[in-house]
């Protein structure tokens, strides 16, 4: 899918998912905004691999659960690029505690981070984005959107309201030509999930009916059709890139065995 001469900012984008979102957008011929709140050193990769694809990439530095972060990433965002074409809201942190347990710290952070940057860096999007013909605005929720994840409560509550986010935003925003869309990934294998204890690939590949777990190119694609000219009347959505894994009910029998 052509996004050539298209302009992108990527939130979170110095590794993992953000990265391989960055790198299929760069593909389709997107220029690209790489943001992390501290990753320098990821960043500056993540530029290097965007640029070898022959498109144009530069640093966004700064934390979009801060106002005065967001308005400073997006002033530099113009002044590079003068246009925005493309917003995928990816930036994202998760506690691992039990409700009885978690902090009200980590909570703050989870919401702030996850929910509150989310809502931040769409308002000052979309406030160029009216002045200049639309655009598409793409967030990055979670399977936790379907279904409860325990021990991540402050994450599964971000993601949660990410959706309902999309879905507001898509209704009040759709007369100025701007789509908002949210993507739901499963079980995707980073770094991250790699650390997360046992054999995650094996674990995740085999609850999964199309039998193997997600790569970030995987909502990388998805990302890029929602960008693109081919997904043109699709707002409001929630698009679930899991394999079928959260389709799936509990039922003790599997229909291919």
């Amino acid at each position: 899918m052509n996004l050539q001469n298209r302009t992108a900012l990527v939130t979170g984008s110095s590794s993992g998912v953000g990265k391989g979102i960055a790198l299929e957008l760069a593909r389709a011929g997107c220029n690209v905004a790489v943001n992390s709140h501290a990753d320098s050193e990821g960043v500056a990769q993540t530029i290097e691999e965007v640029r070898a694809l022959g498109v144009d990439a530069f640093a966004a530095m700064g934390d979009i659960g801060v106002s005065a972060d967001v308005r400073r990433i997006f002033d530099e965002v113009l002044s590079r690029f003068s246009k925005l074409d493309i917003l995928v809201n990816n930036a994202g942190v998760q506690s691992w505690s039990p409700l009885l347990e978690l902090k009200e710290e980590d909570w703050d952070r989870d919401i702030r981070t996850n929910l509150k940057g989310c809502f931040l860096c769409t308002q000052m999007a979309a406030r160029h984005m009216k002045e200049h013909a639309g655009g598409a605005i793409i967030n990055i929720g979670s399977a936790c959107n379907k279904v409860p994840f325990p021990r991540l409560i402050a994450y599964t509550a971000s993601k949660g309201g990410i959706e309902m986010l999309t879905k507001v935003a898509a209704v009040e925003l759709g007369g100025y030509k701007i789509r908002v869309n949210c993507i739901a990934p499963g079980a995707i294998l980073v770094e991250r999930t790699k650390a997360e204890g046992g054999d995650y690939e094996k674990i995740w590949g085999e609850a999964t009916p199309l039998g193997r777990v997600g790569v970030p190119q995987d909502i990388g694609q998805a990302v890029v059709f929602l960008a693109s000219p081919e997904a043109s009347y699709i707002s409001g959505q929630t698009i679930y890139v899991d394999g079928a894994a959260f389709t799936q009910a509990l039922w003790p029998y599997r229909a291919n065995r």
